[in-house]
């Protein structure tokens, strides 16, 4: 068997060529040894792609490799005579389509699960103009989630001890609150801070998913005292020591390729058992988290059919409000009304969930308090005119919170956020 990678001879056409043989090649092989040799060769030539070419590669990998369809019907019609437990699994062996079973294949090669992650990556900017993709997505999205499950994932502490490769990927992953170089993340990691991550044995060094904790005393209501960086070991040490709430301030994904792919749920609730344990003071487990989709459902709020407040698009237009205190708290009450009935709406009307408020509802926790200029940073403003929320994780409650949110979409939360909604202004 042959599994030369292209030579500087092999144009960009034969190599994608090659390409295409060698993943035929993989699934067709009975033999593990011989099958991750095929496995290694395919990934070879396919870093040799350019970009255009690897595009060319995912396109033949959505197209081809689908389920037998005389095999399909065969078994459907089967199930539809007798459904039983041996004829639905017959049904869901016909369906599988060979496909994923090809994916299976190129993950055996030395940095398998590390190269589908990326094809994964890459294809997302096609999908919207080539819907076929979306098959190719799918299954990789199902491979992962049993890859990935919660079984192989390993929680661990990032201090400043941790290797710098780390470091540097927490500087260049933090998707929430930018890491303005060594200094700001020395502070991240300070004796009041917590950072913990979760890895995966597939990908040593590789962070999937990472939350920045803050121990303080009582609920924090805005970014800045979280990320001031004037603070000695010994005043942090302190602080750490009299803190009895954990604000969780930041939760960034590192891998685009794993988008879809729960690891948050897990990651909070673990960190949770692990501050306790560390801090037996610590009585309060919150968030302190923006609302990305605020401002753009306002701005089609105001520009639709009935809007009753003319005035207040252009009020809000208005360069730096948020610094001039009359301003500022002219439009308070109206914001921070329109936020509680922005976070608490109800799908059903047709509205889509705020992400952020989306993901913590449905691990449990509870809408607690909305802080009006929590985050003035350009993105702050500029994602939900500065409004941050606090999410409650309440050991007691975190389940029936949670089944209601899964159940009907019933948003548990405090009598102030219910005092906002009806505040007349």
């Amino acid at each position: 068997m042959t599994l030369a990678t292209p030579t500087t001879s092999r144009n960009a056409t034969s190599a994608l060529d090659h390409a295409k043989q060698l993943a035929t090649t993989l699934l067709s092989e009975r033999g593990e040894a011989s099958g991750a040799l095929v496995a290694r060769g395919l990934h070879g030539v396919l870093r040799g792609l350019d970009a255009s070419d690897r595009h060319g590669f995912h396109r033949f990998l959505a197209t081809e490799f689908q389920p037998d369809q005389t095999a399909l019907r065969a078994a459907a019609e089967r199930y539809l005579g007798d459904a039983t437990a041996e004829t639905a699994a017959a049904l869901a062996q016909a369906a599988d389509p060979p496909r994923q079973e090809l994916l299976r294949r190129m993950n055996m090669a030395p940095g398998g699960t590390g190269a589908l992650i990326a094809m994964r990556s890459e294809i997302t900017a096609h999908l919207r103009d080539e819907p076929g993709l979306k098959l190719l997505d799918a299954d990789l999205k199902h491979l992962f989630a049993s890859w990935f499950n919660r079984g192989f994932l390993e929680l661990r502490r990032i201090d400043w001890q941790s290797p710098a490769a780390v470091l540097e990927k927490l500087i260049a992953y933090e998707a929430v609150h930018e890491i303005k170089g060594w200094a700001d993340l020395r502070r991240r990691l300070a004796p009041d801070r917590r950072c913990f991550a979760f890895f995966h044995p597939a990908l040593p060094g590789e962070p999937l998913i990472f939350v920045e904790v803050a121990l303080v005393e009582g609920l924090a209501t805005s970014m800045p005292p979280l990320l001031s960086q004037d603070v000695d070991a010994d005043a942090a040490w302190e602080q750490a020591e009299h803190a009895d709430t954990a604000i969780f301030y930041s939760i960034s994904n590192c891998q685009e390729g794993l988008r879809g792919v729960s690891f948050g749920n897990f990651l909070i609730k673990q960190v949770v058992e692990e501050l306790q344990a560390e801090f037996p003071r610590l009585n309060r487990f919150s968030t302190l988290s923006p609302v990305p989709g605020f401002r753009r459902w306002l701005a089609q709020l105001l520009s639709g059919e009935g809007n009753s407040d003319a005035s207040l698009q252009a009020r809000l237009a208005r360069d730096g409000w948020w610094h001039d205190p009359a301003q500022s708290e002219a439009l308070r009450p109206k914001l921070m009304r329109l936020a509680a009935t922005y976070l608490t709406q109800h799908p059903s009307s047709g509205s889509r969930i705020d992400p952020v408020a989306r993901f913590h509802l449905g691990n449990g926790a509870r809408l607690e308090r909305i802080n009006w200029l929590g985050n003035t940073a350009p993105r702050g403003i500029r994602e939900s005119f500065g409004i941050m929320v606090n999410y409650l994780y309440d050991h007691d409650s975190i389940e029936t919170n949670h089944e209601a949110f899964v159940r009907d979409s019933t948003v548990v939360r405090s009598g102030e956020i219910d005092a906002l909604l009806h505040n007349a202004d």
